[in-house]
Order: structure tokens, then C-alpha cells, then sequence
């Protein structure tokens, strides 16, 4: 048997078959332990779940991160652009805000309305009811167009690239089985799904890494580093990829990435995505049930601390295997391989320099990356359509019905996401197309929430209009994207000539611009609307007893483990800088 084949061979398939059985088998028993124990269906367990340990929690809001995205698109990124995109992935102090910031703040709404609120839920209490509904639809909008549709586009590409199947099978099969995981696992399923996964997906990457390097070094992991190094920095007419920051025109990644603006641009998406964004947040929100807040909190937080530490991890496991199969694929002669795409970059590494029977076992978790983030997505649609959209118009239903509800939810998404799929596989790429779209949304977001916190003077009616008009210009964007490839094509006519700034200026640049608008905006409306009310101004008030809570949640250990997850992030911008 060729140990070293690259391709899967028989002892990949029996190794994957045996492995994804074993999975199921434990996914299976958790639930019927789980629920066994809340003895009868409960819409709260399974659109939240139960207090997990801190490191669950870590590595469930980590596995819910990381999809195909990451295995297509961020190593696809990386063989084209190096580590320009990687703004987006080392954001691991993103997501320390959530844990030392929102956490607290979203526990004590919790206590002051007696109940697990969503996102939307926030916002209809600290604005108006509409303010929620459309956050509710926003947020629904953005699973169906950079969740859904994304990830089973590019989880087809990766099993047709890894294990031949054609696309479409991929990417339906992929569709059909999450469904199925989703409508009877629950958050419990998604839980102890992502906790089998995530150190089979990290020690497989791990391992593409170091044997990448090894190959590309003759046998040295640091000669194959420098080897990477020298040949990205030579790309792009001489410019490189091995850098963060794109300062020169001459640049070809300043038209797209110009200057410091690209940090900015990230951040906002990194702070809806990280802090408000239901998707995310739900892996807190479900840790506080029926507990003391302090252990609460303590457990809420050290796992997003624990997730930060998981979010450095990317860069290393898919983009840097990417700039590995680039520098492999320019010498196909000597090393094997052959690029033609570079979505295909880390399916590739995976078939080229594993050994045969390790090629399974790392799909294994592949595999179950792809099925627990997809699945989070299709929790959360559920959890935001049960909640605040149909509790409030059919109250006083069982519990199995409002189950039963977020299940066929569940299945509206799916359709949804398949039906944009041939609309978005004919704009941008993947990376960029993805990112694209949630620059368009993310200000907006960002806007509501952070002044619906910080301020107690934005009205009401500012929170509505800030969020519905950041929305619509956003979507007018988009409609511009899409008719003009983002922007590569041009538009005739004097209408189109005079709003060339509109459809035209760059994408992050756009982003920042639109956030400030939507703040003044807010702020002006504020100055001519009816003020909050005194309960509205009390739920994000912070009394002495509970700031003497949060201060009891928190020891000198998680201060020293924040202060790395910065100095971490902060050494990686420093030598890519």
C-alpha cells in the first residue's frame, strides 16, 4: 500500500465510514442523555441549550465561526493574496469585548425581563418594536446571503476537489444532512458536535502546516518557511503578499485594500459579527439558566476568552496553508502539485501531503466543521423566527409546538440560501464576495447597538431609522454590486455618471463612510423625537450591586489570559505588518 498517495485511497474511505458513524453515535446518545434529563421537549433548551463548561463554550462559539469559508475561501485567499485578507481572522481581541463588555450587559437585561433575550429582543426594548422585527429580518437576510448560500457553495468545491464528489452532490448532500443534524439535535447536537470537532479540525490544519512546510523545505519546517516567505514577497510585481497594510498605488491590493482603512473596515465587521450578531452571541445567551450571575458571567466570559485564543488559530490553519500550496504549485515538477484554482489550495494540501489513513481521519473533522457551522446558522434562523416572530402572534402554544416551528423555519432558510446560490456564484469571490456583503451590513449594526448602549440620548425613533436606513442603502449597494461586478463594470447614462460615487468608491472605504452617516443621522433624528423612557435608560444602567457582580465574576488569571490574546494578536501584526 503507497503510504503516501495523493489521493484517497481505500483505507481513507473505511477510516472516514468508521469515523463519521463514531460521531453520530456520540451526537446521538448526548441528546437522548440531554433529553432525558429535561424530560419533554423545551423550545429554550433547544434554541439555547444549557450552562456549558467555559472551554464548550470557547469551542463551540469557534466551531460556529469556522466553515467552508475557511477551508475554500480563506486558503484560497491566501494562495492569491498572502496574508492581506487576514485583518478579518485575527480578531481575537474582537472577542474579548464580547465577554468583558457584552456579557455583563446582556445578563443583566436578562435579569431585568426575567428571560433569554435575542438580539432583536434588545432592540425592541431599547427602541421600538419595529426596530427589533427589522433586525430579525436583517439578521435572516444575512444568513440567507453570506451563511447559508456560502458555505454550501463552498463546501460543494471542497468535496469535489478532496473526494471527487461533483459540486452539486456536495453541496445538496451537505444541505440535507445539517438539516437533518439541526431539526433533531438542537443546540445540544451543535454543542457536542462542535466539541468533538474542534480538536480533529485544529490538529488536522495543524498537521497540513507542518508537513506543507516540511515538503516545501526539503525536509525543514523553517527552510520551508523562508522558502514560503521569499516566494510570496515576490508577488504581485515585486509588492508581495507577506504584508498586512497596502500603502502604494502601485500596489496591486491598494485599489481593494488601500492603506490603514482596511483595519477599520474589518473592525466594524468584526464587532457586528463578534458582539451583536445572533449567531454568535446565542453561544452566550444559552449559558444562563437558572444560575447565580457571577458564575454565570465568570463561565460566559473565560469562554470567550477561550474562543480568542481559538480565533488566532486560522491564520496558521487555513491562509498560511494556502501561501504553502502557491509557493508548491510553482514548481509542479519537483513537488507534485497542481493549482489551476485557488479555492482548490487547501483540498489540495490535504491529498498531497498527508499520509494515506491520516487523509480520513482530518476529514472527519473537516466534515464535521462544515456540518456544526452550517448548523448554528440554521439554530439561530430558527431561534429568531420562533422568538420574535411567530411567540408574540400565536402566545401560549407548547413547548413542541414552538419546536416543531423553529424546525420548519430551519427548512424555509435552506430553500432560501439554494435559491441565491446561482446569483452569488456569478459575482466576486468567494472571500471577497462574502466580506463584500457584510461591509454593507455590519454599520448599521454597529451604529444601533453601540449607541443604543453608550448613549442615553438616542431616541427611540433614531435606533428604527438608524437601522432601517443603513439597511436600505446598503441593499441599494448591493443591487449596484451586482449589476456592475462590483464595480468593474461601468454604468452609462447621466444618472448613473452622477451618482459614480455611489456604486463606485471602494468597498471598505464605502463602509467607514456609511457608518458615520448613519451615526449623525441618529443623533440628528434624536434631537426632534421623543426621549427614551426611564425603563428603557434603566436596562442599560448598571447599579452598584450588580457592578460589584461583575467585579466578583473576574479573577487575576482571566486578566493575565486577556493580556495575551492581545500581545498574541499583536506580535502577528507586527511581523506581518
Amino acid at each position: 500500500m503507497n503510504w503516501n498517495a495523493k489521493e484517497f485511497i481505500w483505507l481513507d474511505w473505511v477510516v472516514l465510514a468508521i469515523g463519521i458513524g463514531l460521531v453520530a453515535i456520540a451526537v446521538y446518545r448526548s441528546i437522548i442523555k440531554d433529553k432525558r434529563k429535561m424530560k419533554g421537549a423545551d423550545s429554550q433548551d433547544y434554541l439555547f441549550g444549557k450552562g456549558e463548561p467555559w472551554w464548550v463554550i470557547g469551542a463551540a462559539i469557534f466551531a460556529a465561526n469556522i466553515g467552508s469559508e475557511h477551508l475554500v475561501g480563506l486558503a484560497g485567499t491566501g494562495a492569491k493574496d498572502g496574508v492581506g485578507m487576514a485583518h478579518w481572522e485575527m480578531q481575537g481581541w474582537m472577542i474579548l469585548i464580547l465577554g468583558w463588555l457584552f456579557v455583563p450587559f446582556y445578563q443583566l437585561l436578562n435579569n431585568k425581563l426575567g428571560r433569554i433575550i435575542t438580539m432583536p429582543e434588545f432592540l425592541k426594548f431599547r427602541y421600538t418594536k419595529a426596530t427589533g422585527s427589522w433586525l430579525s429580518i436583517i439578521t435572516l437576510v444575512a444568513y440567507v446571503l453570506t451563511k447559508v448560500s456560502v458555505t454550501a457553495f463552498t463546501g460543494g468545491i471542497f468535496f469535489e476537489y478532496l473526494l471527487g464528489i461533483p459540486f452539486w452532490y456536495g453541496a445538496l448532500g451537505l444541505i440535507f444532512i445539517t438539516a437533518v443534524f439541526t431539526i433533531f439535535g438542537g443546540m445540544k447536537g451543535v454543542m457536542t458536535m462542535s466539541a468533538i470537532q474542534t480538536p480533529i479540525l485544529i490538529i488536522g490544519s495543524f498537521l497540513v502546516l507542518f508537513l506543507g512546510l516540511a515538503t516545501l523545505g526539503d525536509g525543514s519546517i523553517t527552510q520551508g518557511w523562508s522558502n514560503m516567505m521569499t516566494y510570496c514577497s515576490h508577488l504581485h510585481n515585486g509588492y508581495g503578499t507577506t504584508h498586512m497594510f497596502h500603502w502604494s498605488e502601485g500596489d496591486p491590493m491598494y485599489h481593494e485594500y488601500p492603506g490603514f482603512v482596511v483595519f477599520i473596515g474589518a473592525s466594524i465587521i468584526g464587532f457586528w459579527y463578534w458582539c451583536t450578531d445572533q449567531h454568535i452571541v446565542q453561544r452566550v445567551l444559552g449559558q444562563t439558566k437558572g444560575e447565580d450571575n457571577t458564575v454565570v458571567m465568570k463561565r460566559a466570559r473565560r469562554g470567550t476568552i477561550c474562543a480568542g485564543y481559538f480565533k488566532l488559530l486560522p491564520v496558521f490553519m487555513f491562509l498560511i496553508p494556502g501561501m504553502i500550496a502557491a509557493a508548491l504549485a510553482a514548481n509542479p515538477a519537483k513537488y507534485g502539485l497542481v493549482m489551476n484554482n485557488t479555492d482548490a489550495a487547501f483540498a489540495l494540501m490535504v491529498k498531497d501531503v498527508l499520509p494515506a489513513g491520516v487523509k480520513g481521519i482530518v476529514t472527519i473533522g473537516f466534515i464535521s466543521a462544515l456540518v456544526t457551522s452550517l448548523a448554528a446558522f440554521f439554530n439561530s434562523c430558527a431561534t429568531l423566527f420562533t422568538e420574535d416572530f411567530y411567540k408574540p402572534l400565536r402566545a401560549g402554544k407548547s413547548e413542541a409546538h414552538y419546536v416543531l416551528v423553529g424546525r420548519l423555519a430551519t427548512v424555509a432558510v435552506v430553500l432560501l440560501g439554494l435559491a441565491w446560490m446561482p446569483i452569488m456564484m456569478s459575482m466576486d469571490t468567494l472571500y471577497s464576495y462574502l466580506q463584500n456583503i457584510q461591509s454593507l451590513l455590519a454599520p448599521a449594526m454597529v451604529a444601533v447597538f453601540s449607541l443604543g448602549i453608550f448613549s442615553k440620548k438616542i431616541t427611540p425613533m433614531a435606533g428604527q431609522w438608524g437601522l432601517i436606513g443603513g439597511f436600505v442603502i446598503g441593499m441599494l449597494r448591493l443591487v449596484t454590486n451586482v449589476i456592475t461586478h462590483n464595480g468593474d463594470a461601468a454604468m452609462t447614462g447621466a444618472f448613473w455618471e452622477n451618482t459614480a460615487w455611489f456604486w463606485q468608491t471602494n468597498w471598505l472605504i464605502f463602509e467607514c463612510w456609511l457608518l458615520v452617516f448613519i451615526i449623525v443621522m441618529m443623533f440628528v433624528i434624536s434631537m426632534f423625537t421623543k426621549a427614551p423612557s426611564q425603563e428603557q435608560i434603566a436596562a442599560i444602567t448598571f447599579t452598584p450591586e450588580y457592578r460589584k457582580q461583575i467585579r466578583d465574576s473576574w479573577s487575576t488569571g482571566d486578566i493575565i489570559a486577556t493580556l495575551g490574546v492581545i500581545a498574541l494578536c499583536g506580535a502577528f501584526y507586527w511581523y506581518f505588518f
